[in-house]
């Protein structure tokens, strides 16, 4: 989710409130030098799972309001979900394109997993298993 303009005003504000700067705040969540100056020029986009709890923790609000809802709000599932790269489980460029897979509808999904498959051409043929004799 990239910050929007509502965002960036209430990290500012908290920030401002808190009178912390961008790096004692990134420093308190564990976050990558850099993350919430980024954010603050409209850049990048916001941490999400754990990060974003972290986050939201060191500037002493919730994650609803981080996000720019309203009270009652549901928070967006892929808000809450871990980043994959982070783990180590994908590359980079795999995780954001799972991250746009995961905004597509049903139909869109079905029509990419064409593309995608013809683009990558024929499975491979499993090796052929010998057979024994019993």
């Amino acid at each position: 989710m990239d910050p929007n303009p509502e965002i960036i005003a209430r990290l500012d504000g908290r920030l401002d409130r808190l009178g912390l700067t961008a790096e004692q705040a990134e420093a308190a969540a564990g976050l990558k030098p850099g993350t919430i100056s980024a954010l603050l020029r409209g850049e990048g986009a916001l941490p999400r799972g754990q990060a974003l709890r972290r986050l939201a923790a060191a500037l002493d609000v919730d994650e609803v309001f981080l996000l720019g809802l309203e009270p009652g709000d549901l928070i967006p599932a892929h808000m809450l979900e871990e980043p994959q790269g982070e783990l180590g489980l994908l590359a980079p460029d795999e995780e954001a394109l799972l991250r746009h897979y995961r905004r597509l509808d049903v139909p869109a999904r079905a029509a990419f997993g064409l593309v995608l498959a013809r683009a990558a051409g024929p499975e491979p043929e499993p090796p052929a298993m010998k057979r024994t004799r019993r």
